[in-house]
């Protein structure tokens, strides 16, 4: 596990998937439409997979309508799909809000005693990617959901995430043909990100990552307009969570106003820090949308716009 004073370590990988492996689908944060869930149902079924859709994942909060049901409910079926010996992996569903509200709630205890999988999310579920790194040492998957429209329409994002469960030797150098250096240089570190906001958002609290200190930082959000995303960029900075960062990637910023003013900012904001910093590597709210391992060993080189990792994402 990472101690508070440690500097971004390895983590403990997962097997990969084989055909016929059952797979949980869990809800933690907002809710999920049925017949969107249904075709990305399908569509893990056409890899092999057997999907198990945990019990309250199509729930809806009585009263807050950004959730899908209850918080307690929504961590009782995470805890449970982790720690059912027959499940080979958790998938999200989808994202939107909420995870932070049901993250102190799973048992952290027995996940960690369950053991290591794969599990796939992005958006609102950095805040579990984090829990998962800091609480119980294991690495993740950055990657589409089984109800998110871009896993539903667009078959490269199903195919990074298809290869990195069940081949990923395949897919060890990933980036997308629009990558390109905003800084350019080349360094090594361990992998952690996702959404932006959600890593401002996790800093002081009891179980926080206090440091991105030798790690690769992914990095994307959504629907954040410039001056909120200075803010959140500047609250990273002020907290020194970024002191020692060994390189920064970046992914899309969908809805957070035009790219030029975007990039002026992220050039504002990132370009001092002295490390290499790609642009556009394709992740997060894309059109396209890698599965991009976190917790795990690997060189960024801004130059090419690639991220190569050590070792697959999966044993």
């Amino acid at each position: 596990m990472t101690s508070p004073s440690s500097a971004v370590e390895p983590l403990t990988r997962a097997e990969r998937l084989s055909p016929g492996a059952r797979v949980a689908v869990v809800a933690p944060s907002g809710p999920v439409p049925e017949e969107r869930l249904a075709a990305g149902l399908d569509i893990l079924r056409g890899w092999g997979l057997e999907p198990v859709v945990a019990p309250h994942v199509l729930d809806a909060h009585p009263t807050l309508g950004h959730l899908a049901g209850a918080d307690r409910a929504r961590a009782r079926d995470l805890t449970e799909a982790w720690c059912d010996p027959s499940v080979s992996a958790v998938l999200c569903a989808r994202g939107g809000f909420g995870a932070q509200r049901m993250v102190d709630l799973v048992d952290w205890t027995a996940i960690r005693a369950a053991g290591p999988k794969a599990f796939v999310g992005y958006s609102d579920v950095t805040a579990l990617h984090e829990a998962f790194a800091v609480r119980a040492g294991f690495a993740t998957l950055h990657g589409p959901m089984v109800a998110a429209g871009t896993f539903l329409s667009d078959p490269r994002t199903q195919e990074s995430l298809r290869a990195t469960l069940f081949e990923p030797e395949t897919v060890l150098t990933l980036g997308l043909e629009t990558a390109r250096p905003l800084v350019p240089g080349r360094a090594r570190g361990v992998t952690l990100g996702g959404c932006a906001s959600l890593l401002a958002t996790d800093i002081g609290t009891p179980h926080g990552r206090p440091s991105a200190r030798g790690g690769l930082l992914l990095l994307e959000d959504v629907g954040e307009e410039p001056y909120r995303l200075d803010r959140i960029l500047t609250h990273l900075l002020r907290s020194d969570w970024l002191d020692g960062v060994a390189a920064i990637g970046l992914g899309s910023w969908e809805e957070c106003g035009p790219y030029e003013e975007v990039r002026a900012l992220l050039v504002d904001r990132l370009g001092g820090l002295g490390v290499p910093v790609v642009e556009e590597m394709g992740f997060g709210h894309s059109a396209t949308a890698l599965t991009m391992p976190l917790g795990v060993t690997a060189a960024l080189d801004a130059d090419t716009g690639t991220l190569t990792l050590d070792a697959p994402a999966l044993r």
